[in-house]
């Protein structure tokens, strides 16, 4: 329930009350603890001189260990300071206040009461949790405290009552420094208070009351939309909240209940928003576009996405301790990946972060001791300081502690050079050996039609935190939008009405919806291949409806069949009904899709600067028998602790890799069940754009076939003209796909041209299409070093068998790619992330943590 505890009513306590002690807000609390009413008589006014010397009274609170404590407030005129009082109030260890000093807030006669009552309304406003007086002093009165930046001092000192904490003073703080104005008293001599070292005892933690409530918070424009207790600040440091139409609004009160009934899981599955519904994220100063680090209430969640407002199951494994109290955890991990979205092209650093980590009391040196273990941990996942960073400066270790093994990579593909940079990035030694004479496997970028042409991969589907994105923008590198009008012409020239397309479209998923619902319950032995049920699903459908498709309808069916087996890389005759698309129980990648105008090749270029890259060395055999892995490549032998392999799924079924022991059986089982598809393209350049007669300025255009069996021959036709180039390169590049594939399997290039030629004159009569001046076509089925474009999950296979696929072997042999990629297969998002996942498994924490 990430801490939401019910708020109570603004009606301030009657003044008889005295408060029970309350707990730091637990997220597994449903509400908030009962207050419990003590009657007492108001005992008459005793002049100090007057009262009676009694012994000092020590703190209540269990563990505390304060046998005299010392009020931090001293706001009262009869404030005990450190003698009698009738009761102590526990903030934590080194934290209490007099009930003096409590009745000074807590009694409407008293000076401080408006105080209070102002900054309880406040916090009801804003905030979830209950607005009492330990919490007003928690937020209000406890002191700041700071840390000396002299580089022989490193103290912590706490400041006077008047003088408010800045990120400036964070950075430039000298002991004895007290105001603004730079008056000095006392210095880097004086002994540091022991209450401050003692905050990083490890059961410090354990008698703290409230978590730190942090101030102005870089974290706070993302999240304005939650309870800002909630993810870690202060009610009354936070902006005003936004409300659904992107004004700003009070935040609704819901009950615990109300909570759950919408809530959402970290698998994307419901299980607990916050209070408004946001569709998109305000803009953000500094931040890219394509970032979205946080989940917003209500919205479908997208892909690499975080909850503010609660601790994801790997987090929780890692900090156990802030498991049940989050708030102080979600305050440092929310301020991190704030600070690394808006400044991903430079490390960050607990020096970064610090001036940013503002809050009141002793809590704030204990968050900046915790605060490096969450940044390695942050960092180790790839959540942040990942992709194209400079170099370290020597010395310098981002991961300290942490195991570092010496690893060998087989293959310098997109997985494989995403592994190395992140190993590199971590002081890892780290080799990569490649069979091709070139980088990038099934990247393949080729600019001899005057244009970059991805013979590969070339299209990014979905930007919104897609890592590539990512690395675009620190590399300075621009990606086009591909703009979604696609119209569709069919073999007579004829352009196919939008109604008919969409409402053939509609068609089509509905039949999918429909599908979908068959399975539910169905074991893997009634799986049957897609484009059979597909089928019979139409079938009953015009049985049951009594409609009739015309020819065109039909033939615009048969279009969306070939839109499915290129996405999938292989023909719907192939794919199981079942598990097609397993990958959507999990969150995906939103916003547009986009093509690289300068390659995926790029990017892959500057992910490999810096590493040691060995080409033309083909991997023959792995032996992992011993305490270290041997790798042979013909007469020559590496030895590292680990070895990751990224080859394809296809040369893996070759078993161009002998491995020593054998591979466990299963994952010998996952290699030979795992589809291998096969996607060719074929690319054309003429003297002019004939084709915008029709089409106008749209990115792509489709392709009706006039016959099922030519379903998936040049299906889409994409637009690659440079505009800026005065269109002196022409290009159009389309593909073959699903079954249409054994159609051009025995056929030359220049045949294959001739083919996607008559088709182009078919669709525009009335120009006069000519064989194109130059042209490519991709081979991939025969690439020796390839065989295939991406896997599909064929008949009887599972989504498991991805997960498979990604199991390692006695914490020696790895394995990255597209195919070891449950959530993102078919994708070089999928194949980079695959290669940063298995860097986590390799690098581990001290055992301590």
């Amino acid at each position: 329930m990430s801490g939401r505890i019910r708020r109570k009513s603004l009606k301030l306590l009657e003044a008889e009350e005295v408060p029970e002690e309350e707990m730091m807000p637990s997220p597994s609390t449903s509400q908030a603890t009962k207050r419990k009413s003590v009657s007492k008589p108001v005992p008459p006014i005793v002049p100090p001189s007057a009262s009676p010397k009694r012994p000092a009274k020590s703190c209540e609170k269990a563990a505390c260990g304060a046998k005299i404590p010392i009020c931090f407030s001293q706001m009262s005129e009869r404030c005990a300071i450190s003698s009698y009082t009738s009761r102590w109030y526990h903030l934590s260890p080194g934290e209490h206040f007099c009930n003096e000093c409590f009745e000074f807030y807590y009694r409407s006669h008293k000076k401080g009461y408006e105080i209070f009552a102002k900054w309880k309304h406040n916090w009801s406003s804003n905030g979830k949790t209950e607005a009492s007086l330990k919490n007003f002093m928690a937020d209000q009165i406890l002191p700041y405290w700071v840390q000396c930046t002299a580089p022989s001092c490193g103290k912590w000192r706490e400041l006077p009552r008047k003088t408010e904490m800045t990120s400036d003073l964070i950075r430039k703080y000298i002991c004895g420094i007290d105001d603004k104005a730079g008056k000095k008293s006392g210095g880097c001599e004086e002994a540091e208070d022991p209450r401050a070292s003692a905050t990083t005892e490890y059961f410090w933690i354990a008698t703290l009351l409230f978590p730190p409530f942090l101030h102005d918070a870089p974290f706070a424009p993302f999240t304005r939309a939650y309870f800002p207790d909630g993810v870690g600040m202060s009610a009354t440091y936070a902006p005003p909240p936004r409300s659904c139409n992107g004004h700003s609004g009070h935040r609704e009160s819901r009950s615990d209940s109300d909570f759950d009934s919408c809530s959402e899981s970290s698998d994307g599955s419901s299980s607990g928003k916050s209070i408004q519904h946001v569709q998109h994220q305000s803009h953000i100063p500094h931040l890219s576009p394509y970032f979205h680090p946080f989940y917003q209430p209500d919205e479908q969640r997208p892909a690499l996405c975080l909850r503010p407002d609660i601790m994801e199951s790997d987090e929780e494994k890692a900090f156990p301790e802030f498991a049940v109290a989050q708030q102080m955890y979600l305050g440092l991990r929310n301020m991190a990946i704030a600070l690394w979205n808006l400044s991903p092209k430079e490390w960050l650093t607990v020096q970064r972060c610090t001036p940013h980590y503002i809050c009141r009391g002793l809590v704030r040196i204990r968050g900046l001791h915790e605060l490096s273990r969450v940044l390695s941990f942050l960092t180790r996942m790839g959540w942040i300081n990942t992709g194209l960073l400079p170099a370290l400066t020597r010395g310098v270790d981002i991961l300290p502690g942490y195991s570092k093994p010496s690893v060998l990579v087989v293959g310098a593909g997109t997985a494989g050079l995403a592994a190395a940079r992140q190993l590199r990035n971590f002081g890892v030694t780290v080799t990569v050996l490649e069979a091709q004479n070139r980088l990038g496997g099934r990247v393949f970028d080729d600019e001899s039609l005057g244009v970059c042409i991805g013979r590969g991969a070339h299209i990014v589907n979905g930007c919104v935190n897609n890592p590539i994105s990512l690395l675009c923008e620190q590399s300075g590198i621009k990606m086009r939008h591909i703009r979604p009008k696609c119209d569709l012409i069919d073999e007579s020239g004829k352009q196919i009405d939008g109604s008919t397309d969409k409402r053939i479209d509609f068609h089509f998923n509905a039949l999918l919806d429909i599908v979908a619902g068959w399975r539910k319950d169905k074991k893997r032995a009634k799986d049957t291949h897609l484009l059979g049920k597909i089928l019979d699903m139409h079938q009953q459908f015009v049985e049951e409806s009594q409609l009739t498709f015309s020819e065109e309808e039909l033939q615009v069916l048969q279009f969306h069949f070939s839109n499915l087996e290129y996405a999938c890389g292989c023909s719907l005759k192939e794919l199981s009904a079942l598990q097609w698309d397993q990958n959507e129980d999990y969150p995906q990648f939103a916003g547009e899709h986009t093509i690289m105008t300068q390659g995926y090749s790029s990017i892959l270029k500057k992910l490999a600067e810096g590493l040691d890259v060995r080409l033309n060395v083909q991997v023959d055999r792995i032996d992992y028998s011993g305490q270290t892995v041997l790798v042979k490549a013909g007469g020559e032998e590496w030895t590292a602790d680990k070895v990751l392999v990224t080859i394809p799924l296809a040369i893996l079924k070759k078993r161009a890799i002998k491995f020593i022991p054998q591979l466990p059986a299963q994952k010998q089982k996952a290699i030979s069940s795992l589809g291998s598809g096969i996607i060719e393209k074929v690319v054309l350049q003429f003297p002019s754009r004939f084709w915008s007669g029709k089409t106008g300025k749209a990115d792509c255009f489709g392709h009706v076939p006039r016959t099922e069996d030519l379903r998936g021959l040049f299906p889409v036709f994409y637009d690659l003209t440079l505009k800026s180039s005065g269109f002196t390169s022409c290009v159009l590049m389309t593909h073959v796909c699903g079954q249409a594939i054994s159609l051009i399997k025995e056929k030359t290039d220049t045949e294959v041209v001739d083919m996607c030629v008559d088709v182009l004159k078919k669709m525009f009569p009335e120009q006069d299409v000519r064989f194109p001046s130059r042209y490519i076509v991709t081979q991939w089925r025969s690439d020796a070093y390839a065989e295939m474009s991406y896997s599909y999950i064929p008949v009887g296979c599972s989504g498991e068998t991805y997960d498979t696929m990604a199991e390692d072997v006695g914490e020696k042999v790895y394995f990255a790619g597209e195919a070891t990629n449950r959530q993102f297969p078919q994708s070089v998002t999928g194949a980079y992330l695959s290669g940063i996942r298995e860097v986590t498994k390799m690098v581990s924490p001290p055992p301590d943590t």
